[in-house]
């Protein structure tokens, strides 16, 4: 269970890095960099991963961020995007 939080949040910055510029800047209230940083903490430090950072992470972090996450999916206008997308 531990490697799977660790992959899923890794997964997270993952999708943080695909956002453009533009979206983070008008959200940013979400900890953007943090979000980044912790996944690159994760792929390249794998062996020395902190179980007390990850816990910290899970514990503290994870609600906060999804629910900024869930307010933006909320306030997303999908048929623009649609339209956007073409």
């Amino acid at each position: 269970m531990y490697y799977a939080v660790v992959k899923n949040i890794e997964m997270m910055g993952e999708a943080a890095n695909m956002l453009t510029t533009e979206f983070q800047q008008a959200h940013n209230e979400t900890p953007w960099k943090m979000v980044k940083g912790m996944r690159n903490y994760i792929v390249h430090e794998y062996f020395q991963i902190d179980s007390i950072v990850v816990w910290e992470v899970v514990t503290k972090e994870l609600a906060p961020l999804r629910a900024q996450i869930e307010k933006y999916i909320s306030e997303t206008d999908w048929k623009q995007w649609e339209t956007d997308l073409i």
